[in-house]
């Protein structure tokens, strides 16, 4: 993943996406580069207008994960509100709080 984040970099950066670019980033970075990686990466981009894939990517719908064990009942959340909010006390207020 961080040889994809690197190729972004070089893009905004206009400079050249290729094997040695990416592993300089990543170097600067110092984080381990994955030879094999960044080869895949570089042919998969090769061709490629990384504009029109940033366009693409950020208008994919993205789903919602859904809620464990479903929703509860209106009512049933509204009484545990009820139950859970304990009598408040009135507490000091100015500086003399801050040292209770």
């Amino acid at each position: 993943m961080e040889s994809v984040y690197a190729a972004l970099l070089l893009h905004k950066a206009d400079k050249t996406i290729d094997e040695a670019s990416i592993e300089k980033v990543l170097k600067a970075a110092a984080v381990k580069a994955d030879k094999n990686q960044i080869k895949a990466l570089v042919a998969g981009l090769d061709g490629k207008d990384i504009d029109e894939l940033i366009a693409s990517a950020s208008a994919a719908p993205v789903m919602a994960a859904p809620a464990a064990g479903g929703a509860p009942a209106a009512g049933k959340k509204k009484e545990k509100k009820k139950e859970k909010e304990p009598e408040k006390e009135e507490e000091p207020a100015g500086l003399g709080a801050l040292f209770g």
